[in-house]
This record gives C-alpha cells, sequence and structure tokens, in this order.
C-alpha cells in the first residue's frame, strides 16, 4: 500500500519526521493540504504494524465524506477497506465494518458510542487522527475517545490537526493533555518551507458607519439597557456598569442558576434581570452588526415570547418606540450601510469575473436567509450552508457545497459550518458581512479562499460598534495563538507531555 495521485511538499515530509515518532499536534494554514499529512502517517504506520487499522474523528458528516473520498483518491488502499461510518449504519453492521476495515472515518460522537458499547477493540488501532482538534475540550467526544485509545492501543500514535487550537496559553495546554500530545509542529503563511505553496490574498477593509436613524434606534436599546445594568451591582459583580460585557454576564447566569436550586429567592429577580440584560445587548449587536431587518425579527420573536424578562423588555416605552421606528425605517428601505457595500462587491464581482465564486460569511441564520434573498433579487445565483440545528440536513449540506463547487450558484452564504475545514471550492472572494471575536472562526472563515489560485477577503467594519471591537479582537488572538505555538514548539519540555509510556519500549 501507498500514497497515489499527489507527491509529498517539503513542509509536509519535515512534519511527518516528527508525527512518525511523537503524537503531534499540527497547525498549518487551510488549504495546505492537513489530510495529506493524515495520508502519509497513516501508510507508514500501515506500514510498521500491518495487522493494525487506523481511526480518523472528524466533527460534521460534510467533513467525513470529504476525507473519505481523500483517502479513496490518495491512496492504493483497497476501497471496500476505506470506511465512512455514520450513526445511522446499525450498530451490529458497524461491528461488522470495523473488522473488515483498515481506515474508519466517522464522528467521535459515533465512535464514543461503540467504545461505551464494546463493538470496538480500540487495541487493533495504530494510529488515532483527530481533524478539527481545536474541539478537544475536556468533555468532548474527541478527548472521551483519545483517553480510552491511550489506554487500549498497543501502538499508540495520535495526530491532532487544525488551523488553529485557541488564543490562549491554557486552551492549547488543555488540548495537548487531553490528546497525550508530546510535541507541536506549527507553520506559517511565511515560514520557508511553506512560502512557495502559499496563494496570495489580498486584504480588504471597509468601514461604514450607520446613519444617524439607526444610531438613535440603538440608543433608545442602549437607555433601557443602562436603566436596568445598575441592578445587576447587587450580586457580587465589582465593575463600573459601563465595563460589565456579555461574558460578566453569561457568567452570572451561570451562579445564579447554582444558587436558585439551592432555594436562594434573591437570585429569581437577579435572573430575571440577567435575562433582560443579555437580550437588551443581543438587540444592540444585532443592530450594529446584522442590520434593520434582523433587529425587526428579533423583536418580533420577543413579542412572541412567554417568558418574564421577554414580556418585561417589550413593555419598555423606549423597544415600543423601537419596534415603531424600525418598521417605518424599512417601509422606506433605509437598512444597514454594510447592505448597500455588498450588494455593491457582489456586482463588481459578477462584472469583473466570468462566473466567479462568492462566499459570504453571517453569523445567525436570519441574517443568512435575508441575504440569500437579497442577493437572489439581484440576479445572482445564490445559496445557503447552514448548522443542522439551523435547518439544513447532513445531505442538505453536502449538496449545497457540491452544487456551489459544480458551478450552479455563484454565491454562498454561510454560518460557522462554512467556516470548518469544508473543502469549498476555490472562492476567488470570502466577504466578511460580521466579524468575530474568535480568533479560531477568523482563521477559519479567511482559510476558504487562496487555496488553489490566489483570492481576495473583504472585512464589512461598522466603526465605533460591537462589530469593531470583535475585529480587532480576533486579529490580537490570532497573533497571540502563534506566538504561544511557536514557543511551544521551540520548548516542549516545558509545555507538553514527555513521558514515555510502557507502549513504547
Amino acid at each position: 500500500m501507498d500514497i497515489r495521485n499527489f507527491s509529498p511538499r517539503q513542509y509536509q515530509t519535515n512534519i511527518i519526521k516528527t508525527c512518525k515518532e511523537k503524537n503531534t499536534l499540527v497547525c498549518i494554514p487551510t488549504g495546505l493540504g492537513k489530510t495529506k499529512i493524515g495520508i502519509l502517517l497513516s501508510i507508514e504506520r500501515l506500514k510498521k504494524f500491518p495487522e493494525t487499522k487506523i481511526i480518523v474523528l472528524t466533527p460534521t458528516k460534510p467533513l467525513a465524506n470529504q476525507i473519505y473520498n481523500e483517502f479513496k483518491e490518495c491512496t492504493t488502499i483497497e476501497e471496500k477497506e476505506i470506511i465512512l461510518l455514520t450513526g445511522k449504519i446499525s450498530p451490529n453492521k458497524r461491528k461488522d465494518l470495523y473488522e473488515k476495515s483498515k481506515i474508519i472515518v466517522a464522528t467521535p460522537q459515533t465512535i464514543q458510542e461503540d467504545i461505551e458499547n464494546s463493538r470496538i477493540n480500540l487495541s487493533e488501532f495504530s494510529l488515532l487522527i483527530i481533524d478539527e482538534a481545536h474541539r478537544s475540550r475536556e468533555k468532548f467526544a474527541n478527548t472521551i475517545v483519545a483517553k480510552e485509545y491511550i489506554k487500549k492501543s498497543r501502538h499508540e500514535r495520535i495526530l491532532a490537526l487544525t488551523a488553529s487550537p485557541g488564543s490562549t496559553k491554557s486552551k492549547i495546554e488543555e488540548i495537548c493533555s487531553n490528546l497525550n500530545i508530546e510535541a507541536i509542529e506549527i507553520r506559517s503563511e511565511t515560514d520557508e518551507d511553506v512560502i512557495s505553496f502559499v496563494q496570495n490574498k489580498e486584504i480588504e477593509y471597509t468601514n461604514v458607519e450607520l446613519q444617524p436613524e439607526l444610531k438613535n434606534l440603538n440608543n433608545l436599546i442602549k437607555e433601557v439597557y443602562k436603566s436596568k445594568i445598575e441592578g445587576i451591582k447587587n450580586f457580587n459583580i465589582n465593575k463600573p456598569a459601563s465595563q460589565i460585557t456579555k461574558v460578566d454576564l453569561l457568567n452570572l447566569q451561570a451562579r445564579l442558576q447554582k444558587e436558585v436550586r439551592n432555594r436562594n429567592n434573591a437570585a429569581f429577580y437577579g435572573l430575571f434581570l440577567t435575562a433582560q440584560l443579555l437580550k437588551l445587548s443581543y438587540a444592540s449587536e444585532t443592530l450594529e452588526t446584522q442590520g434593520l431587518k434582523s433587529l425587526n425579527d428579533f423583536l418580533k420573536k420577543l413579542e412572541t415570547e412567554e417568558t418574564k424578562s421577554a414580556k418585561a423588555i417589550m413593555k419598555e416605552l423606549n423597544i415600543i418606540k423601537c419596534k415603531n421606528i424600525c418598521n417605518e425605517l424599512l417601509e422606506k428601505s433605509i437598512e444597514h450601510p454594510k447592505i448597500e457595500k455588498l450588494k455593491e462587491v457582489i456586482l463588481k464581482t459578477m462584472k469583473e469575473k466570468e462566473n466567479p465564486r462568492i462566499i459570504v460569511f453571517a453569523t445567525y441564520r436570519n441574517t443568512v436567509e435575508n441575504l440569500v434573498k437579497l442577493i437572489n433579487e439581484l440576479g445572482i445565483k445564490t445559496t445557503k450552508l447552514v448548522g443542522q440545528k439551523e435547518g439544513l440536513t447532513q445531505k442538505q449540506q453536502i449538496d449545497a457545497i457540491e452544487s456551489f463547487n459544480a458551478g450552479k450558484y455563484n454565491c454562498l452564504v454561510a454560518t460557522s459550518i462554512g467556516e470548518e475545514g469544508i473543502h469549498i471550492g476555490e472562492a476567488d472572494i470570502a466577504i466578511f458581512y460580521d466579524n468575530t471575536p474568535s480568533g479560531i472562526r477568523k482563521i477559519q472563515r479567511s482559510g476558504r479562499v487562496g487555496r488553489l489560485k490566489s483570492g481576495k477577503i473583504i472585512f464589512l467594519i461598522t466603526t465605533g460598534t460591537k462589530d469593531s471591537a470583535y475585529f480587532w479582537k480576533s486579529k490580537r488572538d490570532e497573533y497571540k495563538m502563534k506566538g504561544i505555538l511557536y514557543k511551544m514548539k521551540e520548548k516542549p519540555e516545558l509545555y507538553l507531555n514527555q513521558q514515555k509510556s510502557l507502549k513504547e519500549f
């Protein structure tokens, strides 16, 4: 057995030297062939331990389908020995497939269930590959499978793959600890053995400012928020009201929920207040980052909610006024300035390029729905890519990606499902309709462009709002993460598990 249809690049060969000897976390930019590194190591392990098998864990069915096809196309392993395993295959059949296969590609939840029901013998596996390894937090299925594998495998080797493991030292160390990582291999787009394979990405930052009408609306929401935030100080938050963040409110909510279970009556009022503040914060953020239509959708949702917090908000005079003005502005076709910029960029791209591929990223499903409708109305064939919880089955997700790749659609509007790993053809341009505070997600989004040819990334940023704050935070996170990883690579003895197990002797 061997590889086929590709030749290893120099950086892949360099990285594999480490992966052969140690459990390794590999962090390389999206589009530089993380799966190929998994394929190279799989062949090496199967040659060294011919009686063994390989497991590849990946978080979603579309990703599993993609990796399964790549193993079939890029190795000489018999196709019948490469298995795509899903929870829909009956448990008895899965047990039979484990015995007949060499490469198993599956979601971690499926493998976890089969471990718990003794359908899989982990001692037969000489390599565990964990794709999108940043999902390996303490109680995640990745971690549970890895810990069982470490206990039972006779020839333990773990390869963890990600473009972005986390922005803090503690988060990266947690993943390394959970997966028994002994070495880190990181490459940036400027590293010597990588630079010749990196496509040019043109980055454009487009700043817009909210119109006076939208600023006035936002002030109405913020006045209600300010009137309620002072009440939170009674619940041991030692910060000025202006510095209390959404994270502070979520942490307080979790603490108060515990106190409610312990029959603390005062905590009930705290929860009522916190729920209102979180909803008001979301309303303001929606207006700043998404637009009037999205705010209107949210206010309509609050009107139908049966919760006390929603009812209290909708009785506020400022919110009643806000709802009425919102409707009036929409009737006058006044929208967020990003909408006009987005239309301008897409129409310009359609004019300049023949049959271009455009990806638009937005955080929320209702924004995706609104944008798909808007772009289709421009006469541009557009479809959506959202998660299962947001309304698309995994089959529909795969169909959307394949239709976009085949050129049936020029534009794909996606939530976070489109950010992670999935090979969405070759986008000519990626537009960040909104900005994520997560460095991980910024890296994932940016990786959808410039894989095989040069591309362009456009950030739409609303100045003086959370949109702008999130943009700068994600940029800082990315810079910080790379610095931490290079330190960990150079001095693994300070950060990583260096104890050899008995299996290695």
